[in-house]
């Protein structure tokens, strides 16, 4: 697989530590123009060193500075990718996070991998959980000399089953399966990502600053083709055919609140994705995976408050360690 072409480093929108470069992919698989990702790294990065590639999730972005400082103090090389379509890489007229099919953001995944000296552990979170394994998974079957640089993979509360009683999705799942197929445009319900959104903003009750075109707090539209995707690569990971060949650490809360409005609580569940799923469903991606639940964690753990963020950055720090 060849390289795609990408531009200079230049100064990140995070300030003078951060610097980006931008992955030119070619025409969008969906449609939508020309597709291009952003790599972005923390300070310069030191040959030989292990390095850190941030993956986010559906209606997010890289904007974790504290992440990247506290991995960077620990003596590891700090990098971040914001997918096609999301965040610092979505062009004017794009459909916000819309794909048909998650093997397209294999070759900006790829692209980082390559751009990046020597070995990397992804962390990724909640949708961006569940693509990383399927692309780890393709390379362990495809590009054996590519997956060897893989030292590990820490998953952030990622999004391996609908969180939805199980009648429901078993209606789900075929309706999705043919509607997806053949009206993939159609919007669907966001989700309630409202209750997450207000509790982690610091213009409302959160402690966070965001961008809230790239991540707005209820959540960026969601369509029946990226639903019918989510559906099939979770069903792949249910039925035991996504293996990603290297040592996985799963973090994430120890309790969620569920399909509930804003109140105190939310600051210390996670209100958007059940963790009894991801405790139950992370197990099967590989021979050696480590499951965390954080007490009093958000959905993404390392936007939580400062007890159980201290205690996802140590957990972190420390399994990066040992790679």
């Amino acid at each position: 697989m060849s390289v795609p072409a990408f531009s200079d480093w230049y100064e990140d929108i995070l300030g003078p530590d951060f610097s980006a470069c931008d992955i030119h992919l070619g025409p969008d698989p969906d449609g939508e123009g020309e597709a291009v990702a952003t790599l972005v790294r923390y300070q310069e990065p030191v040959p030989g060193r292990l390095s850190v590639l941030w993956v986010h999730g559906m209606t997010d972005y890289f904007f974790h500075a504290h992440v990247a400082q506290a991995v960077a103090e620990a003596g590891f090389n700090f990098y971040a990718l914001d997918l096609r379509k999301c965040g610092r890489s979505r062009r004017e007229g794009q459909t916000w996070h819309y794909s048909t099919d998650f093997r397209h953001y294999f070759p900006e995944l790829t692209a980082a991998l390559d751009i990046i000296d020597g070995a990397v552990v992804p962390v990724a979170h909640s949708t961006g959980g569940l693509i990383v394994p399927l692309w780890a998974a393709h390379l362990r079957r495809n590009d054996s000399a590519r997956h060897a640089r893989l030292a590990g993979i820490i998953l952030n509360s990622p999004w391996l089953d609908m969180m939805y009683p199980r009648a429901a999705v078993r209606v789900m799942r075929p309706v999705a399966g043919v509607l997806g197929r053949v009206l993939p445009s159609v919007e669907i319900p966001g989700g309630n990502l409202g209750t997450y959104g207000v509790s982690i903003h610091k213009d409302h009750h959160g402690d966070w600053d965001f961008n809230v075109d790239f991540k707005p707090v209820g959540g960026h539209r969601k369509y029946l083709g990226w639903l019918r995707e989510v559906l099939r690569s979770q069903r792949l990971v249910h039925d035991d055919r996504v293996d990603v060949g290297v040592p996985v650490l799963t973090l994430c809360s120890s309790t969620s609140l569920l399909r509930r409005g804003y109140c105190e609580d939310s600051h210390c569940n996670d209100t958007v994705l059940d963790t009894v799923q991801i405790q139950r469903w992370a197990p099967h991606l590989g021979a050696d995976v480590t499951v965390l639940p954080v007490e009093g964690a958000r959905h993404d753990v390392f936007l939580s408050r400062p007890g159980p963020l201290e205690e996802a950055l140590t957990a972190t720090l420390d399994w990066l360690g040992r790679r």
